[in-house]
């Protein structure tokens, strides 16, 4: 029987990112169990923003720490991200221009480099943006975008050149436990003892936690993107933006291009298993709808394509990252609503905390616990925008 120290189940940017810090902890026999390849779930379908704006300090001070890698990602992992530093803009809706400037206040204490612009300042920036809707603007220079794919192949191999095996095109069937601590995994080609197993799985994590007892609020969840052309009177300084109030994020892609989504794409789905990567018209209006209400140039852009992946979804849509206290050694990071990838570097930083030294040191995790749900505390952020249930577009 093949035996590990920890085993890591997926390989996105969360899964990859776990098994490296593991390996730079000095844990010796990591193995990472992926049932098709790198990044073949919500990880390789992400817009990968990279940005420092959230609604609350915990996910905040995960960005903080996690803005530092995709800066220097050469020094701090090796090889390439993709990381490309354009700025990033948020626009609220008038009436909650007081979350922004208490979420702007809470950034730049802790270390975000963040600005309030006006809307003229903004459009200095960008002048094809309408922002007669705005009072003021959040502004972060320094935030921009990656390439997820880049980012979770540099994290395979930097953790694979510290001694971390990967086994693809594998299955976890289940995760094995004796009395009330993990003894390993279950997979398509053999069991794996291990005292430590951390679910990273994605849309397919209940299928893990079902056969243990465990029940979590999850719920997998479609997201769908559209790519537009730029239209010809397009600014060339293109950012990344959240829009709070057409509901949609958008950042460029391939040169000139523009990649939305919105809270519109995110839809339950039944089976993680049988989703479709097709996007319907429907979609496709809503975004262009929403693209031409903040450019009105756009009008005259063309849609280059679309897809849609599948995330997980929790009850109060925020990760779920925890020891969880049914059996000793499990670990999880879930249900993050498809807004983690941003965070995966210091997620992974604080895991490997967790399981090496006994709790995570980085930030403390204490608010991303899954039993605030039957505590009755889920997670409601003080200046949320009026969305509290707000997903891939907060």
């Amino acid at each position: 029987m093949e035996t590990a120290d920890v085993v890591v189940v997926g390989a996105g940017a969360n899964g990859t990112s776990i098994a490296y810090h593991l390996a730079r902890a000095g844990v010796k026999r990591v193995v990472v169990v992926e049932r098709r390849h790198l990044a073949a779930g919500a990880t390789g379908k992400s817009g990968a923003l990279v940005r420092t704006h959230y609604t609350n300090e915990p996910e905040t001070r995960l960005a903080v720490e996690s803005l530092k890698y995709f800066a220097n990602w050469s020094d701090m992992v090796g090889g390439e991200c993709g990381f490309q530093k354009v700025g990033l803009m948020v626009f609220v809706p008038p009436e909650y221009d007081h979350h922004l400037e208490a979420n702007v206040a809470m950034h730049r204490e802790l270390g975000a480099n963040a600005h309030l612009l006006t809307p003229d300042q903004a459009r200095e920036l960008d002048p094809s943006l309408r922002l007669d809707d705005v009072v003021r603007v959040a502004y972060e220079p320094d935030s921009g975008f990656a390439d997820p794919n880049a980012t979770t192949y540099s994290f395979a191999r930097a953790a694979m050149d510290l001694g971390v095996t990967f086994k693809l095109d594998t299955r976890v069937t289940r995760v094995l436990t004796e009395g009330n601590r993990v003894a390993g995994v279950e997979t398509t080609a053999g069991t794996i003892a291990a005292p430590v197993v951390v679910v990273a799985a994605g849309a397919w994590a209940n299928q893990l936690f079902e056969p243990l007892g465990i029940d979590l609020p999850l719920v997998p969840s479609y997201a769908r993107v559209t790519v537009f052309r730029w239209a010809l009177e397009r600014s060339p300084r293109h950012m990344t933006y959240i829009d709070r109030i057409n509901h949609t994020w958008a950042r460029p892609v391939d040169g000139n291009c523009t990649l939305i989504g919105g809270e519109q794409g995110v839809r339950p789905a039944a089976d993680p298993e049988a989703y479709s990567e097709a996007v319907s018209q429907d979609f496709v209006d809503y975004c262009r709808e929403r693209l031409i209400a903040r450019w009105p140039v756009m009008r005259h852009s063309t849609m280059r394509g679309n897809w849609a992946g599948i995330l997980m979804r929790s009850a109060d849509s925020r990760p779920i990252i925890d020891h969880l206290p049914q059996y000793e050694g499990l670990y999880c990071m879930t249900g993050d609503s498809g807004t983690s990838f941003k965070t995966a570097p210091a997620i992974g930083k604080c895991l490997a905390e967790w399981i090496t030294e006994g709790q995570p040191k980085t930030v403390d995790l204490t608010p991303f616990r899954s039993t605030r749900f039957a505590e009755g505390k889920p997670w409601i952020d003080e200046n949320d925008y009026g969305e509290s249930q707000a997903t891939i577009s907060r």
